[in-house]
């Protein structure tokens, strides 16, 4: 198994999202990429604890790639939007990929950089590519809010925008 770790706005639709890959075996939503010890969700709402909602995947290479996790990662989001997804407002909605390897990094760089040359969006792609750090779980009433809560609020929409063939590296 692999672990990969993104960020896409609230970590509900994002979890979702992921979760319907075949060859994703778990998920969990939680926070990462800032510089607050064992932060709660209410301390991550305030803005100042500079980790993004996040999910981490557990996924089996052999059944579904890094690249087709990208690709599902620049489907799911707009990444051309600073610290927001939707009406979803703070940097604790930015966009991330958080790597472990340098593989990764490579791989997420290239598909980021594919993505801005194919003209699919106006504006610049904002998405951070930085190593993860500790990843902290989110309270439980947030793992699998949308399959516990079916209609339940995620300010993901989508953006209409399929991954143009080969942007992930497909």
């Amino acid at each position: 198994m692999a672990l990969a770790t993104f960020a896409a706005g609230c970590f509900w639709g994002v979890e979702a999202a992921f979760r319907e890959l075949p060859g994703v075996e778990t998920t969990r939503v939680g926070y990462i990429g800032g510089h607050t010890d064992n932060p709660s969700y209410r301390d991550v709402c305030t803005d100042r604890t500079g980790h993004a909602e996040a999910v981490e995947v557990t996924y089996d290479p052999d059944a579904v790639s890094f690249e087709r996790l990208l690709e599902t990662f620049w489907e799911i989001h707009d990444p051309t939007t600073v610290n927001r997804q939707g009406p979803d407002v703070g940097s604790q909605y930015r966009s991330a990929i958080f790597y472990r390897t340098a593989e990764e990094r490579e791989a997420a760089e290239r598909s980021r950089e594919r993505l801005q040359g194919s003209g699919r969006y106006p504006g610049t792609v904002v998405t951070e590519i930085v190593p993860a750090t500790k990843f902290y779980e989110a309270e439980e009433y947030h793992q699998q809010y949308l399959e516990a809560n079916p209609h339940g609020y995620c300010g993901l929409g989508g953006t209409g925008v399929s991954c143009p063939v080969g942007v992930a590296g497909l």
